[in-house]
């Protein structure tokens, strides 16, 4: 009978200080300071204001605009060529005669001009 008045103690005990510390332990988890978001060091100086026109190009923006403005450099100079082709073969049908097999050198210059034109539709597709 002695042990149970004991464990009826022990088990008294460990309920009050159950009942004594949770208050505290639950004020002082709700009373924590709330984790703050920092703030991106790429986001815009305004937030209102979408990202790459607060007069801040993007990184990626910048190097995208210079890989289209060479890509429509090269296209340029392209179109330039198969202008000129295109001319050298118009005098070069302009000279045969109509009633004349046309020349193998024709069919090549007119198999150029076309690949040439292809080359410059996948560029512009890019």
């Amino acid at each position: 009978m002695k042990n149970f008045h004991w464990t009826l103690l022990i088990i008294a005990s460990c309920i009050g200080v159950i009942l004594i510390a949770t208050p505290a332990l639950i004020g002082a988890w709700q009373t924590r300071p709330t984790p703050q978001p920092r703030q991106s060091p790429n986001a815009p100086a305004n937030q209102n204001v979408p990202q790459g026109l607060d007069g801040r190009p993007l990184a990626v923006e910048t190097g995208k605009q210079e890989v289209d403005r060479q890509n429509q450099q090269e296209i340029r100079l392209e179109v330039q060529r198969l202008y000129a082709m295109a001319t050298e073969l118009k005098d070069e049908m302009d000279k045969t005669n109509a009633n004349a097999v046309l020349s193998f050198n024709v069919v090549k210059r007119a198999q150029d001009i076309e690949n040439l034109a292809k080359q410059i539709k996948d560029r512009a597709k890019r």
